[in-house]
């Protein structure tokens, strides 16, 4: 979308009635939650058998008040939001989309990149033409960011026959595409054993192996550094550390040491199934911010305007000394844990704990209320 056509959407747009959108999925009860905080309106769309979150179980309702969100947009599937009457109805609902994660798989599932940026005639809070980086095939993606940004990632390897240290692989999920199935090995004789369990457990399949991407399994804690740039203060903030959940790989640590041997035949599961918040020593905040500048400076110049409002840099901390980052994947929109205004870093910034839903409302009615919301959308 154009600079131009988001002006064109906004002359049409009542400015005291703005609202706050994104799909019924990830972060979506943040988003309204955060809208309602700063006075703006909040619509979801939902998908069938995807609603009752939003249209029952949190929906905002009075005497007594109670519940987030205003209002819900049902439609058949999530792809249907590109539909013509969909856009419409939208643009009259005075939307900003907020995009996260859902929006991005279950959207580039029927269309490409290009057919969502051109088709989604919504103004969207953040950099459209960026959330395109996260996924591994496009050109300019998240690991050409972090080379031009020098941080520095786990070392990838073309050849199963190179591996010389623990790899994690990570290939498509045979049966949920957006999804990834993940192995652990040290060898090529270990990449194929384990490969060969995947497939043979309908995880994995030969195709998806092949373009499997190989990346060194860096040792440590692992840390989401969960950023906001603001384009109208010009600053990086940290508004939260978390940490993930995932199937069944917290299930498998929890077992006993003596029940070890007989889990060894368990396919490790890595799906996302939460998060919890985490803290960092105050050590090593000082880097985490430097990480975020060299990103935001090197996503500018790779896709001007760069940064717009949240994005996380998912690292592992390595021993030392001194102990460092290493960032292995990157999230160029709302990140999937509303937990992180349970860690005090929003706090130390703005006096009390912000979620992510609420700084990006924040930054909405800055840019209403100086007449620059085309500074923060795209």
């Amino acid at each position: 979308m154009s600079e131009s056509a988001v002006a064109a959407a906004l002359a049409a747009y009542d400015r005291k009635a703005l609202t706050m959108c994104c799909v019924g999925s990830h972060s979506a009860l943040d988003v309204a939650l955060g809208a309602r905080a700063c006075g703006l309106r909040n619509l979801i769309v939902t998908a069938h058998k995807r609603d009752r979150t939003y249209s029952e179980f949190f929906a905002q309702r009075d005497h007594p008040a109670r519940g987030c969100v205003d209002e819900t947009l049902p439609l058949r599937s999530f792809a249907d939001i590109l539909d013509d009457d969909v856009q419409r109805r939208l643009l009259a609902e005075n939307v900003i989309f907020v995009p996260n994660r859902s929006f991005e798989v279950y959207l580039h599932e029927r269309y490409s990149y290009d057919e969502i940026e051109r088709g989604m005639r919504v103004p969207i809070f953040g950099n459209r033409r960026l959330l395109r980086a996260e996924e591994r095939d496009e050109g300019e993606n998240q690991y050409a960011l972090l080379e031009r940004a020098t941080i520095r990632h786990p070392r990838t390897f073309a050849d199963p026959r190179e591996i010389d240290c623990p790899v994690m692989v990570k290939a498509a999920h045979a049966v949920v595409g957006f999804e990834r199935a993940f192995f652990l090995c040290d060898s090529a004789q270990e990449y194929r054993r384990q490969a060969d369990r995947m497939i043979a457990a309908g995880m994995l399949t030969e195709d998806g192996l092949q373009a499997a991407r190989i990346e060194e399994f860096a040792l440590g804690p692992s840390v989401n550094l969960n950023f906001f740039y603001s384009p109208l203060l010009h600053e990086l903030e940290l508004l939260g550390t978390d940490t993930r959940r995932q199937t069944n790989l917290d299930g498998l640590r929890a077992l006993p040491p003596g029940q070890l041997s007989w889990a060894s035949g368990i396919p490790v599961r890595m799906e996302e199934a939460g998060h919890i918040a985490t803290t960092l020593v105050e050590s090593m905040l000082e880097k985490a911010f430097e990480l975020g500048e060299r990103f935001v400076a090197a996503a500018h110049a790779a896709s001007p305007p760069g940064v717009i409002g949240p994005f996380a840099l998912q690292s592992v901390i390595v021993a030392g000394p001194p102990k460092e980052f290493v960032v292995y994947d990157v999230s160029l929109r709302i990140p999937g844990s509303p937990g992180t205004r349970y860690t005090p870093y929003s706090a130390y910034r703005w006096g009390r704990d912000v979620s992510v839903g609420e700084r990006i409302a924040i930054e909405v009615v800055m840019a209403r209320d100086s007449n620059r919301l085309e500074a923060i959308l795209t």
